[in-house]
């Protein structure tokens, strides 16, 4: 079992930054993909970053977001610059088991999910 919390949303202009965090705790960190979701009202899942040895990233924030993780501290961050309103969503980190270097944009290959953190872009 794989638990993951997610803290570091909140409320900010446009053209600012937040970076979100993602603590895991329960299994070897190493061993799993790691991503991050969005969702905003009224629309479907989106893939946005993932990660376990190379790194993907979604069209709509390549470029602006980055994904890294602290196997040390079992953490995964999201750095996100240049925010627009249209990144306001709830965002949601999540993991599975993978032996692949290859990670899944499809949140239906996720099998852990955390709480969701909400972020909110201003205009």
């Amino acid at each position: 079992q794989v638990q993951l919390v997610e803290s570091g949303g909140g409320l900010v202009q446009a053209g600012g930054s937040l970076r979100l965090s993602c603590a895991a705790s329960g299994r070897t960190f190493t061993t799993y993909a790691m991503g991050w979701f969005r969702q905003a009202p009224g629309k479907e899942r989106e893939f946005v970053a993932a990660t376990r040895v190379g790194t993907r990233y979604g069209d709509s924030v390549k470029g602006r977001f980055t994904i890294s993780r602290d196997n040390a501290k079992n953490t995964l961050y999201l750095q996100m610059n240049s925010l627009k309103p249209e990144d306001t969503a709830v965002y949601y980190c999540a993991a599975y088991w993978t032996p692949s270097t290859i990670v899944s944009v499809s949140p239906s290959t996720y099998n852990y999910w955390g709480q969701g953190t909400q972020v909110t872009v201003s205009n």
